[in-house]
């Protein structure tokens, strides 16, 4: 860069005041100003190449990066899928499990209540079939016929209606 002394040397007479002189050379002041801004202008283009320059390496790495960022999420939603169809099949496995055990509860709870009606109708029935014969006869011979049934098969406790034993 020009020196502050350089600068005042463009002001500077071109000879001592006096007798006149031959014409000397004009100055050619657009030569000079070239020349003065010639070293920081190549040192600006220097700098501007090497801002593209970091700029490019900075656009590569972020495209790199985001490649490889797109990689890793399609690998992440890959295995999430993988692991959701393992997860479903297990829930689907569960309830299903649940389900077979709730049904063989509610068939073994049935199965008893059945058993427990079957009893009970093995108990009662011999008693309420000799309670309806019973009825029918003493409901036949109040109507003035005879019973069908012979004296030696009537029900227990009864009398017959001829006023005869068992």
């Amino acid at each position: 860069m020009t020196g502050f002394r350089d600068i005042l040397t463009r002001f500077r007479p071109a000879a001592s005041p006096g007798r006149a002189a031959p014409s000397g050379v004009p100055a050619d002041r657009s030569a000079e100003l070239r020349a003065e801004l010639a070293p920081p202008l190549a040192l600006l283009a220097q700098s501007e190449a090497d801002a593209r320059t970091v700029r490019e390496r900075a656009e590569a790495a972020a495209a790199s990066r985001r490649r490889n960022a797109e990689q890793q999420a399609e690998g992440i939603v890959a295995t999430a899928r993988a692991e959701a169809d393992g997860i479903r099949e297990r829930a689907a496995e569960q309830a299903l499990c649940a389900a077979e055990n709730e049904a063989a509860t509610l068939v073994a709870e049935a199965e008893r209540e059945a058993a427990a009606i079957r009893q009970r109708a093995e108990q009662r029935t011999p008693a309420l079939a000799d309670r309806v014969v019973a009825l029918v006869r003493e409901d036949l011979v109040a109507r003035g016929g005879s019973p069908l049934v012979p004296a030696d098969q009537r029900a227990p406790g009864r009398e017959s209606a001829r006023g005869s034993g068992p």
